[in-house]
């Protein structure tokens, strides 16, 4: 009884484990909304026409 509650216990760790990890893969719709309206900075700068210097 003991060995099939490690077991379960070791299947059940694994499966929570894949779980989160599918779910921190994929964006959900939430994500993908408000990541659309706003743009990274690098982006910002390199979408002007002005070149960002590389180093002074």
């Amino acid at each position: 009884m003991e060995k099939w509650v490690v077991i379960l216990g070791i299947w059940a760790m694994c499966a929570t484990c894949a779980v989160l990890f599918i779910r921190g893969a994929t964006g959900g719709p939430d994500r993908r909304a408000s990541g659309e309206g706003r743009t990274r900075q690098a982006s910002r700068v390199s979408a002007g026409d002005t070149r960002a210097p590389v180093r002074d």
